[in-house]
């Protein structure tokens, strides 16, 4: 018997199409048509091209992707807590008789969606369940002096507050656990927020105008004049405006700027030599009101929002208050107040998870026969029906931990994405699957970060290197490079330098001859590099960076910055890149190795996450290279691993070896003794060390299809 099959894939800016007939006695089918309909642009993004912004259909659909994502991993929390409130017993009856816990566990029924806080009655109409607290939080008003009409949705901050010092019902805590789970605040990653420098003071200041002065019209446009806005603390505000501002005495938030000195006190700066007295170095700028935000750019946007969130965590951390407790507090002295996107914006989730734990603590500390063993236990049956790993592991925990960190605030950890970087071509494993057969595994490249590479990459940068005279253009390299103890001191200079650029390493150069002052300048001129003249190279930026910071931590030693802590400091930076794990990695760093904590922490808590760069070989093989790199007192015999220890005592006896070829022997001929075999170029020591350089390490053949798609996949750009 033949059907036909009609299919459709069904996407935001297309749709697919297939129409097949098949007869699944026989085994036969064939395709009737096939094709797809692309979606022209919609007028939104029409209207976008005409405002000139380029939007990408792609980068649309990932947004709707995105907001997708987030409402599934909302109602899959909701879900979760429906079942565990529900053991719990604190739903309320309306609202749990609209939730299917038997078949879709935890889902609202068909064409329903009850609310916590409101039920129907007999007539029809939805009323406020908890009565008894807003009538309690209208008390609470009028003993404040404001006796208006108080919305009842107010009463969520009201019980947010009381539930850190009294009982609350059941019933009303579920409608607080739920809410956490609608509003929990921003998880920042590492590297998000940027780092202000430490002679850098940001803050947001509420001044009142009491004062506007106009003064000449503006230069480069004559429609507009400048105006000197005081304000009630004596500060000025200049700026441009093509009418008088309407703010006397109006209340204006402003976003302060100041420059410190090395003692932390604002400074000053003279415009002339007569001034004596000079002028603080602050800049004030007028926060938006959030219409105004709305218009700004994307980029403009994402700075304003940070220094209100900023602004917003301050106040709150200052306060000493939860954050419901604030916005309750607030209302009860200002209740026309908007709260969303005004008093409380965006803030990080730690605000949300300490007041959420703190009223979890205190409700099983007031009435813990709600919060029994046997009633966690079922609790986490329910969640883990099949998992009885986890289950056992949630049984040491409590119901704090459930809430907060098994749903609530759960954070899945990042996928590894190791299977996108690139495959060494000199390093390898072998392993055998479970039938016995071998397979090749080829290592991961190096991150370009790793202290290993950085230091392979200056050696080769160095050995590279050569300084030509700028008028007739001869190669004078030697002239400044003549020996081991030059290529020592180049390397001490650039490994402890983030970047160069070719007028500093010549001046440098020109120093070691006795050039100085006009002289010095005038010589600089004659010369350049082989690299490109105007761009500045990368040196041993990881050491920079970390050397930087640690001159910064109370008591730290001289020699504290070994190679081994510099390798152990660098994988904590770059591997950890939960902000939560990072601090308590570099606690852990510091009572490991008696650092003071608070300065320690303080000073690396900002370090920006490392670049997602690679090179071109594995730590393994640079390990192995970089021993015949070296030269001088940064070399050593001990530093080469015993196989290429071993090619070199054949290379220097003559000892046949069926690995060591020829060709190898011919290109190490000069080498005559160990000490030769240092400051070698890259391409000697891969010789030396794997018996190739270029040369692919395996001549194969293409048997099918998957081996020709594997190669593509493997394949780099530049490596044929």
């Amino acid at each position: 018997m033949s059907k036909k099959i009609l299919g459709l894939d069904l996407g935001t800016n297309s749709i697919g199409w297939a129409l097949v007939e098949q007869n699944f006695e026989n085994k036969y089918g064939k395709i009737l048509g096939m094709g797809s309909r692309i979606i022209p642009m919609s007028q939104d993004i029409i209207g976008e091209f005409g405002k000139g912004n380029s939007v990408s259909q792609t980068a649309e659909r990932t947004r709707f992707r995105s907001i997708r994502r987030l409402r599934e991993r909302y109602l899959l929390r909701r879900e979760r807590l429906h079942r565990v409130l529900n053991v719990l017993g604190f739903l309320p009856e309306h609202y749990a008789a609209e939730i299917d816990f038997e078949k879709r566990l935890g889902k609202f029924l068909d064409e329903s969606e009850p609310k916590v806080a409101w039920k129907k009655n007999n007539e029809g109409k939805f009323e406020f369940l908890f009565q008894k607290s807003f009538a309690e939080m209208i008390e609470d008003f009028k003993s404040s002096g404001q006796e208006i009409k108080i919305p009842y949705d107010w009463t969520i901050y009201y019980l947010r507050k009381k539930a850190l010092m009294a009982k609350i019902e059941k019933e009303e805590l579920a409608w607080l656990i739920l809410n956490f789970n609608q509003k929990r605040g921003y998880y920042q990653l590492r590297g998000e927020d940027d780092e202000i420098p430490s002679n850098i003071k940001e803050y947001v200041e509420l001044l009142t105008v009491v004062k506007i002065e106009k003064g000449e019209p503006d230069k480069k446009n004559n429609k507009k004049y400048w105006y000197n806005i005081t304000l009630n603390n004596g500060w000025v505000y200049s700026a441009t405006f093509s009418s008088e501002p309407q703010w006397l005495n109006a209340e204006k938030e402003f976003l302060v700027t100041e420059e410190l000195d090395e003692n932390g006190d604002i400074k000053i700066v003279k415009d002339r030599k007569q001034d004596k007295e000079g002028k603080e170095k602050r800049k004030i700028t007028p926060l938006p009101t959030f219409d105004e935000i709305d218009l700004m750019s994307k980029a403009d946007q994402d700075k304003i929002y940070k220094k209100i969130k900023a602004k917003t965590e301050v106040t709150i951390s200052n306060s000493g208050k939860t954050v419901g407790a604030y916005i309750y507090d607030t209302l009860l002295q200002k209740p026309q107040q908007k709260i969303r996107g005004k008093l409380i914006r965006t803030i990080e989730r730690k605000f949300y998870k300490e007041e959420l734990k703190d009223i979890l603590q205190k409700q099983i500390e007031l009435q813990p026969e709600l919060f029994s063993n046997d009633l966690y236990n079922e609790s986490v049956r329910e969640l883990y029906r099949n998992n009885d790993a986890h289950q056992l592991q949630l049984s040491k925990k409590d119901f704090v931990h459930l809430f907060l960190e098994d749903i609530i605030f759960f954070q899945r950890p990042l996928r590894s994405q190791k299977s996108s970087i690139g495959n060494c071509t000199l390093e390898y494993r072998k392993y055998k699957d479970e039938t016995g057969t071998e397979h090749t595994q080829w290592l991961k490249i190096i991150p370009k970060s790793n202290p290993y590479y950085q230091e392979y990459r200056l050696w080769q940068w160095i050995y590279n290197l050569s300084i030509y005279k700028k008028d007739d253009d001869s190669n004078v390299t030697t002239e400044f490079l003549n020996g081991p103890e030059d290529w020592e001191a180049l390397f001490e200079l650039l490994n402890n330098r983030k970047e160069v650029e070719q007028k500093t390493l010549i001046k440098y150069f020109l120093e070691q001859k006795g050039f100085k002052g006009k002289m010095l300048a005038a010589e600089v001129e004659k010369y350049r590099w082989n690299y490109v003249e105007d761009k500045k190279y990368p040196c041993n930026e990881t050491k920079t960076q970390i050397s930087s910071r640690l001159e910064k931590v109370q008591g730290i030693s001289t020699g504290f910055l070994t190679r081994e802590i510099e390798q152990q400091l660098w994988h904590i930076i770059y591997s950890v890149t939960d902000k939560i794990d990072y601090e308590k990695a570099l606690k852990s760093f510091a009572f490991k190795h008696q650092l003071d904590e608070k300065s320690f922490i303080e000073v690396f808590k900002k370090f920006p996450p490392f670049k997602s760069d690679y090179g071109s070989y594995s730590e393994k093989a640079i390990k192995k290279l970089l021993p015949l790199l070296r030269l001088g007192k940064y070399w050593s015999w001990d530093a080469i691993d015993k196989n290429s220890k071993d090619r070199i005592q054949k290379i220097l006896s003559g000892e046949y070896d069926e690995t060591i070829r020829d060709k190898i022997r011919d290109k190490a001929f000069h080498l005559k003794q160990e000490d030769h075999f240092q400051g070698l170029q890259l391409w000697l020591a891969q010789y030396i060390v794997y018996g190739r350089h270029s040369e692919a390490a395996e001549i194969g053949k293409w048997n099918s299809v998957d081996d020709l798609e594997q190669y593509l996949q493997d394949f780099k750009q530049h490596s044929l």
